[in-house]
């Protein structure tokens, strides 16, 4: 049987902590059903109407009749260039800026001012952090405003699409903001495997400058790790819909809104060359990550010649410096976006071009007070729902892989990573077509299933490598002093580790909390959250109840973080007290 370091399990006992369980040993099992099985339909419900079949519609099957409807759309083909374009764009250029900044900040790790300015735009939703983007970037916003009127000379907001322009750069930039402190945040997790400063030492009194030995010695050791994650940035850039909805342009809008908008159609007949858009949007995410990866190769082979000639660049410095002043910049950006929602949502009256509101009122948040609970409590539930079984399957599975002494990690990355590159809108319509033979269709469990779909594979990712890294020593004292597998796991593996569990629930939750197309799809509209409030007033709305919504939206997953630091320190100064009495 497949191998998923912890979603799948191999009969070998001798290196195993104890007898496994009955309900343990199929733990794996409902897992890869509950995590596999709908993005499988969901890709099969997807791809069957984009060739004309579709139960319950009366269709031709095996037709090419919707993707000549597709091709006949207009304004298709720039669809697509914008899509290309931002998506790759951004993903290279986060590529690039984080290796800068890493090779430039090789002698020394980030500081406490990095880790503070990226931990909340890290946490922020990406729909919240697109809203505070627009709310800099737009005609009438911060960075306008900053220069006016004494440096533009205008005294009224300018008539230049600076938000949902015509090229995508809003979008791309949104996406920097977004995706460069995650990459920051998989280079430094693969840096601390690596013994970065001997080698550069070494490689120092050889004559080598600091940024080309990162670039000769280090980077080739940790891009096997960056590998994954860069895949999923692109996949996410090439088909994001909740930040092309605020930051991208409107007509046509990229390729992944166009077929959000045909599948939100009332006439059943657009869902047709929708699911063609969305099969197509699964083909240009594939050939992306499979061109990625064959300039991987030929990088790698260019790569090998220019370490053997021993060249040593003084120009690579100055790059590496642009790089470490840019990341700063977009820090800077993404720190300005969110106080930037805070702002709206306490303005009573902000004329342009006032850096600040003239007067400051807390009206709009009694106004909105009624209006806002059901969307936070539906938030909230499906959050804590989606999360709280992610991480129970995952602890089964964890416990199931050391009780049984299964291994395979490498398998176990690219299937969790299944959702993350393969484009949502590529494969939720299908899951809806499945929930609605399940008479599932519009309902909270299904919010949650399909969150779950997402929340799982980061919070397996956030708690594997605390889980097996803890010393299999106090497993095997218990054991032999006569505890039981189930109390080993509740009176010392828990405490032990509660910190990364709560982590990891924190984590559960901040995606949940991010997620919009899931919510759409399977609440079929009827299941309202924070995040489809705040992206549907982003589209016109008043600035200070979208700042309301937003501001709601980016406090949840900080709040889950307070929680997860906050538990483990109080545990530990009551256990100090009660050590000392």
């Amino acid at each position: 049987m497949t191998n998923g370091g912890g979603l799948a399990v191999q009969p070998q006992q001798p290196s195993g902590l104890g007898q496994t369980s009955s309900w343990l040993r199929h733990a794996p099992q409902l897992t890869v059903a509950l995590f596999l099985v709908p993005i499988g339909a969901g890709l099969l419900g997807t791809a069957l109407p984009a060739f004309g079949w579709l139960p319950g519609v009366a269709s031709r099957p095996w037709t090419l009749a919707p993707w000549r409807a597709l091709w006949a759309q207009p304004g298709i083909g720039t669809a697509i260039g914008l899509t290309v374009t931002s998506g790759v764009s951004a993903t290279l250029l986060s590529v690039l800026l984080v290796f800068g900044w890493c090779a430039h900040r090789s002698h020394r790790p980030p500081g406490r001012l990095a880790r503070a300015v990226m931990g909340p735009i890290l946490a922020a939703p990406h729909a919240a952090m697109a809203i505070g983007v627009a709310f800099l970037l737009a005609p009438s916003g911060w960075v306008v405003r900053l220069l006016s009127p004494w440096l533009t000379g205008w005294h009224q907001p300018p008539d230049i699409a600076t938000v949902q322009d015509p090229y995508g750069i809003a979008l791309t930039v949104g996406l920097l903001v977004k995706e460069v402190p995650y990459l920051l945040l998989m280079s430094v997790s693969a840096l601390g495997q690596v013994p970065v400063q001997r080698q550069l030492d070494a490689a120092a009194a050889l004559g080598y400058g600091r940024t080309g030995a990162w670039l000769k010695l280090v980077l080739p050791q940790i891009y096997a790790q960056m590998r994954l994650p860069i895949y999923a940035v692109l996949a996410y850039a090439l088909s994001v819909v909740d930040m092309a909805l605020i930051l991208g342009p409107g007509n046509p809008p990229t390729l992944s809104v166009l077929a959000l908008r045909w599948f939100s159609s009332p006439h059943v007949r657009m869902y047709f060359p929708a699911a063609a858009a969305a099969l197509l949007q699964f083909g240009i995410v594939a050939l992306s990550i499979a061109l990625w990866r064959a300039s991987e190769v030929l990088i790698a082979r260019l790569a090998r010649q220019w370490i053997a000639r021993g060249a040593r660049h003084s120009v690579l410095e100055p790059l590496a410096a642009l790089a470490h002043v840019l990341v700063g910049a977009l820090a800077l950006l993404g720190a300005a976006s969110l106080l930037a929602l805070v702002v709206w949502s306490g303005a009573a009256g902000w004329r342009f071009p006032d850096l600040l509101p003239q007067r400051w009122s807390s009206a709009v948040w009694h106004a909105q007070a009624g209006t806002v609970l059901w969307p936070l409590g539906t938030t909230l539930l499906v959050a804590a729902a989606a999360s709280a079984t992610a991480l129970l399957l995952v602890l089964a599975c964890l416990e199931q892989e050391q009780r049984s002494g299964a291994h395979g990690r490498s398998r176990t990355l690219w299937l969790l990573y299944v959702p993350l590159l393969v484009p949502q809108i590529a494969f939720l319509f299908g899951t809806q077509v499945l929930f609605t033979a399940l008479r599932l269709d519009g309902t909270l469990l299904a919010v949650i299933w399909s969150h779950l779909l997402f929340v799982l594979p980061y919070v397996f990712l956030s708690l594997a490598d605390p889980w097996r890294a803890l010393d299999s020593r106090y497993a095997r004292t218990a054991l032999a002093l006569g505890a039981s597998p189930r109390r080993v796991f509740l009176r010392i593996k828990l405490p032990l580790l509660l910190r990364p569990v709560l982590i990891a629930a924190a984590v559960g939750v901040a995606v949940s909390v991010d997620q919009y197309l899931p919510t759409i799809f399977a609440g079929a509209g009827r299941v309202v959250t924070l995040t489809t409030e705040a992206v549907t007033l982003a589209s016109g709305g008043d600035r200070r109840v979208t700042g309301v919504f937003a501001v709601l939206q980016s406090a949840l997953p900080l709040v889950g973080y307070g929680i997860a630091v906050l538990v483990p320190r109080m545990r530990r100064g009551s256990l100090r007290v009660r050590s000392a009495s």
